[in-house]
């Protein structure tokens, strides 16, 4: 444990940031799962709807810094790939 006070307050305050990061990725994590069985399912109305959730998921997070912003375009190019597949 640190001695220090700035130390100590350092170390709530990063416990708190991975809390809060943890929990952004989780939720994101979800919203791409449920796309992944709308798609699986066949179902273009699902994917269509989910896709549009796992994108402003994809975007909060990029925003907020929990992910690379390249990452989630890259992840976003890849799930409108696979919604573009289902339909056509």
């Amino acid at each position: 444990m640190a001695n220090i006070k700035s130390a100590q307050k350092r170390i709530k305050v990063t416990e708190t940031k991975t809390l809060k990061n943890k929990m952004v990725k989780s939720a994101l994590k979800t919203k791409i799962k449920k796309f992944e069985t709308a798609v699986a399912s066949n179902n273009a109305e699902d994917a269509k709807v989910a896709y549009i959730d796992a994108s402003k998921a994809l975007d909060m997070a990029a925003s907020k810094g929990v992910i690379h912003k390249n990452m989630a375009a890259r992840k976003k190019s890849r799930l409108a790939a696979k919604l573009n597949g289902l339909s056509a």
